[in-house]
């Protein structure tokens, strides 16, 4: 609004029509600097400060508690019970952990001299009466091999044949790396994070020039080799009574373009019958690329409030069912402190007090029909007091205030958010599935963009091996090289051998 100063209404009724239109404005300009003040403040703690969503548990967070229950009376049954915080697991041992009995050892013996073995006092000869045995830890660099693959030639002596020995089929045929050197760079590159380039630069320290765009291809042949098992494993993931995803950009190379474009990788993981993670690579974030991943699956889909799963809820031909994540729910809150403190504090006390009860049931191991009863008895009534506040509180904030798209969010997801409170077998939030994106944060940092969209798919592929080695505690080089290995002349019949869980199995030792 431009103001003429020459040119201002004399009468009462004027002024006061001036002085409303410039509180409207006012109040306008008030909200925006408020809504860029916010969006400053989470870009600023987004560069600069901890990823962690803590809060001080000072004196005013449970004076929040007390205010809301001041202002909600509920009855006895629905009453919070008391923060008692639970029995923290007891910490393990300061000093040093023993060595993995699995190493190898190399024993080396410090003797005496013959002079030494001789008394000081009395010149007798000292007898033997043990030894004192310390470890010490030695790091042998990798090293490369070459390996020679002689195949015996044979001829009939009057002319009539020649017959050379086959063989057993390698990972690449004709080419150059054995199952060993492709299950290190994939490691490399996509458990450890090291791109092409780093490695290209480790091999030629040790005298092999290993060119990056020769990796890269091999990275292509290794995810083609290892598509039966991906699909497979992708199959396993469907079977679960829940699926937890999610999403992250990734930066894909154009070379129509001056810069690159932004790619997506889906996460996919399953519950613990089915302990599998698989990725999908989809060159937009449109639902079309989790509609086909999950246009076989029925069941529990727990994600965020992302709009391009409506489709697929909505979706009459598949029986998904909505899971909310109560993590997701927090933070919005947690990131509206700074505008409406009391009424943030109130529902991250509430939060709290709902992770509380998820904490009691895994310091109790419950699981299944357990863990449901004990949500039932404590959870249900903290969602119900939740429910009442936030359907109180809405109506005194501004629907666009971060406050007021945190009560939205809340309240828009209702039904979801109190879903995992139905079955044991649902967690309380998406985490799972952000744990399982932290690889892809961290390597896009490293290897900054992938090549192609091919080259994403391959990444995905690959990246599901590595990652399912991890949730398995199982080692992802042991588990890869022994696949590239194996995978070529395996039956197909008898694929789910080399799943991951399976082959964990199957390289146990036998204690019988």
């Amino acid at each position: 609004m431009s103001l003429n100063t020459n040119n201002l209404p004399v009468d009462v009724a004027g002024c006061h029509a001036l002085i409303a239109e410039l509180v409207r404005e006012l109040d306008v300009r008030d909200r925006r600097l408020r809504q860029m003040q916010h969006q400053l403040e989470q870009l600023l703690r987004w560069r600069y400060g901890q990823k962690s969503e803590r809060i001080d548990e000072n004196q005013l967070f449970f004076e929040a508690l007390a205010a809301v229950e001041a202002q909600t009376p509920v009855t006895a049954a629905t009453e919070p019970p008391p923060d008692v915080p639970p029995q923290p697991a007891p910490r393990p041992g300061h000093g040093r952990k023993p060595l993995p009995k699995n190493l190898p050892r190399r024993r080396v013996v410090f003797d005496l001299t013959a002079e030494q073995q001789h008394c000081p006092h009395c010149t007798g000869n000292l007898r033997h009466i043990g030894e004192e045995v310390s470890e010490r830890l030695e790091f042998i660099p990798a090293s490369l091999t070459v390996i020679e693959e002689a195949c015996q030639k044979y001829a009939c002596p009057k002319g009539c044949t020649v017959v050379t020995a086959a063989k057993p089929m390698a990972p690449i045929e004709k080419g150059l790396p054995g199952p060993g050197l492709l299950a290190q760079v994939t490691v490399s590159k996509y458990a450890d994070h090291l791109p092409l380039a780093r490695q290209e630069g480790m091999f030629r320290r040790q005298g092999v020039e290993l060119a990056r765009s020769t990796m890269c291809d091999w990275m292509r042949c290794c995810a083609e080799l290892t598509v039966p098992l991906y699909r497979l494993m992708k199959q396993q993931v469907l079977a679960s009574k829940a699926v937890q995803t999610d999403d992250t950009p990734v930066a894909v190379f154009d070379p129509e373009g001056p810069r690159t474009r932004t790619g997506r990788i889906w996460t996919y993981v399953g519950d613990q019958d089915h302990p599998f993670i698989v990725y999908d690579y989809t060159p937009t974030r449109g639902h079309e690329g989790p509609a086909a991943f999950l246009k076989d699956y029925d069941g529990y889909l727990q994600a965020d409030a992302y709009s391009g799963y409506e489709p697929i809820f909505a979706d009459e031909k598949h029986d998904l069912i909505e899971v909310a994540c109560w993590a997701h729910a927090r933070r919005k809150f947690f990131e509206a402190q700074n505008s409406d403190l009391m009424r943030a504090m109130v529902m991250l006390a509430y939060v709290r007090l709902l992770y509380d009860v998820e904490r009691e049931a895994k310091v109790r191991e419950l699981r299944g029909e357990a863990r449901r009863l004990l949500r039932q008895e404590n959870s249900l009534p903290l969602l119900d007091g939740i429910e009442r506040y936030l359907l109180a509180e809405k109506p005194k904030v501004l629907p666009k205030s971060p406050i007021g798209n945190a009560i939205g969010y809340a309240l828009g997801n209702w039904t979801a958010l109190k879903r995992y409170t139905e079955d044991g077998d649902l967690e309380i939030d998406n985490n799972g599935a952000e744990r399982s994106l932290r690889g892809i944060a961290v390597g896009r940092k490293n290897w900054l963009w992938y090549g192609s969209d091919r080259g994403g798919q391959t990444a995905a592929i690959l990246t599901s091996f590595t990652a399912t080695c991890k949730r398995l505690r199982i080692d992802p080089f042991a588990y890869l090289r022994d696949v590239f290995d194996r995978i070529s002349a395996h039956p197909a019949n008898r694929l789910a051998e080399l799943l991951p869980d399976r082959w964990k199995v199957a390289q146990a030792p036998d204690t019988s």
